[in-house]
């Protein structure tokens, strides 16, 4: 007796540990999949966070080549004792948001400062020798007044002929930068080249080393954070312990930025990947937990009666076997349906995160055509502005100057609208305005609509506000999805045009009408994965009308899809109107 009790508990001590191997297998797998997906958003958000900051820092880059040629640079270098170059660096300061502007002569010494100030030994430094060698240069460190965190530019100022005879350099205080990134998800850094942290949307972090490349820098707040790292599946997870605002274990990706000589690094929080990898192992043990008790039971079942009734030994024998041939087929069954289930899971996600990065590539590539234009438009304006300066014409280089600024104001508003649409939103429903959103949307896709040849007539039905009810990002991403759409349906077309309109009546309701073949199947237009895009590059995967039909009920509006008579497709946006607007309209 004893002996039977040995052995079923060594039966069962065997089971445990078989499920215990097999959760745990499941849970690594889920976990470092988990991580993968992770890693892909998370080198989406590095990019997008590097190209930020330098594009910030390279426009002062610029400031420093434009001022490098102004005739005041070179008649205080020249020594013909001009007066006034202080207050034009001091006005270029104010004007550009500089920390300082200076012109340095062939020696490196400071000539004029907008502010007084002059840095020590700077003509050691390595972004004036280059500058003074006739190359652009640029660093970072301290030497700046009034702050420890600051980027220089050096610009080569030229003579007649040709040779070096000093510098014009712009000082950046990167605390006014980063200033407005604080508390932005997920954390990002940048790195010199000895590992220090010179930038983050963390203040905690700043002047921060790596161990494992110094002892440690301590953070102004606090002493040296506790930091180990471990490696999984390729992936390098920080264990960290600096605070609410910082993840405990983060996923740590790096991308190197040579332009401005810094490393952007992001720390992503895998608490939730790790959960959901728990969840799945969980799920696996309680599984065969089940099924194994299951047969425990069937099994203490038949030895009773067995000992009970011998009598019937043969007849509790077939039926054992029988439940057991049953149970195994159920178990094959349910784990048939598992590895469906999961595999389906992993083709939604992919097919999701796939979306998502095509979309970015398109609106980035999209963008950076906008911004060429205004750039080339602004070098050929600038370079004009110069000539007409030493053609002794300023009324024709202001004109320049004037279209420049414009150019300029062109390319924030284009920024400004990719910002926002890329921005996160996460607040509750608020009021926003309709044609406000709309015309985001159209900004957006304007480069998008040119290129493939489509008339757009937009009717905005009057200029007063119009109040609705959602969220400024997610109604942007409806109207961005239905006008790509449409634009994608023309694309075999010989009349490519596409109509917008907005109706003010009873409610606010938004029509986009296309001269494309129209909708095959009307009914099913709405159903996730329902598409007509041919597979290829521009393919698409069904996700945006569902994915816009579910924005825009989450506004308590209607999303509705028609062909229209002889060719063609109608799109119809109903919102409600903001509850302060309705209260308006009640009492007019």
């Amino acid at each position: 007796m004893n002996g039977n009790l040995r052995q079923r508990a060594g039966y069962v001590l065997a089971f445990l540990l078989v499920v215990a191997a097999l959760s745990g297998g499941v849970w690594r797998y889920a976990f470092v999949k988990g991580l993968d997906q992770l890693a892909a958003r998370g080198q989406a958000d590095l990019a997008l966070a590097g190209d930020r900051l330098v594009g910030q820092l390279q426009r002062y880059r610029d400031l420093a080549v434009m001022l490098a040629d102004h005739p005041t640079v070179a008649a205080e270098l020249s020594g013909i004792g001009v007066t006034g170059s202080t207050d034009l660096l001091l006005e270029v300061a104010d004007k550009s948001a500089a920390l300082d502007v200076l012109i340095v002569d062939a020696q490196g010494r400071v000539a004029a400062s907008a502010i007084g100030a002059e840095p020590a030994d700077l003509a050691q430094q390595r972004y004036i020798k280059r500058a003074l060698r006739g190359a652009l240069g640029w660093g970072h460190g301290p030497g700046a007044p009034l702050t420890r965190r600051a980027f220089f530019h050096a610009a080569p100022v030229f003579d007649p002929s040709g040779r070096v005879q000093g510098a014009v350099v712009v000082m950046t205080d990167l605390n006014g930068i980063d200033y407005n990134w604080r508390g932005t998800n997920p954390p990002a850094f940048f790195t010199d080249a000895a590992g220090e942290v010179y930038i983050s949307n963390r203040s905690e972090i700043l002047f921060w080393q790596r161990p494992e490349d110094s002892p440690g820098l301590i953070p102004p707040k606090g002493t040296a954070p506790e930091f180990s790292a471990q490696y999984i599946g390729g992936h390098e997870i920080w264990k960290l312990g600096w605070g609410p605002y910082l993840p405990q274990e983060g996923l740590h990706l790096t991308q190197a930025l040579p332009v401005i000589g810094l490393t952007g690094e992001v720390l992503l929080n895998v608490a939730q990947t790790r959960q959901f990898a728990l969840a799945q192992a969980a799920a696996v043990a309680a599984l065969c937990l089940a099924f194994g008790s299951l047969l425990f039971l069937a099994a203490e079942r038949r030895r009773a009666l067995t000992q009970a009734n011998v009598q019937l030994e043969a007849r509790v024998a077939e039926r054992t076997a029988a439940l057991r041939d049953t149970n195994a087929q159920l178990r094959r069954e349910a784990a048939e349906r598992e590895e469906a289930q999961a595999a389906l899971r992993r083709a939604q996600d992919d097919l999701v995160q796939a979306g998502k990065l095509s979309a970015l590539g398109q609106m980035s590539a999209g963008i950076s055509h906008e911004l060429n234009q205004p750039l080339m438009a602004i070098r050929s304006f600038a370079e004009n502005a110069v000539q007409f300066m030493d053609r002794g014409a300023p009324d024709r280089a202001t004109e320049n100057l004037t279209r420049i600024s414009d150019m300029a104001r062109r390319m924030g508003r284009i920024i400004q609208n990719l910002r926002a649409f890329a921005r996160q939103e996460n607040r509750p429903d608020e009021r926003v305005e309709l044609r406000a959103v709309l015309q985001s949307a159209l900004d957006l896709t304007a480069n998008h609509i040119a290129d493939a040849g489509v008339e757009l007539i937009y009717d905005p039905a009057g200029d007063g506000p119009l109040w609705v009810r959602g969220g400024e990002v997610r109604l942007g991403q409806v109207f961005v999805n239905l006008i790509t759409n449409a634009v994608d349906a023309m694309s075999d077309s010989d009349l490519k045009v596409l109509r917008i309109s907005v109706t003010d009546g009873d409610a606010l309701t938004v029509n986009f009408r296309d001269t494309g073949p129209g909708i095959e199947m009307p009914d099913k237009v709405f159903d996730p994965f329902y598409t007509t895009k041919p597979a290829g590059d521009t393919g698409g995967m069904g996700l945006g009308l569902s994915i816009s039909y579910g924005i825009v009920q989450s506004f308590g509006g209607q999303i509705k899809g028609s062909n229209c008579e002889g060719s063609g497709a109608l799109f119809s946006v109903t919102l409600e109107r903001a509850a302060d607007q309705v209260k308006q309209a009640e009492v007019a």
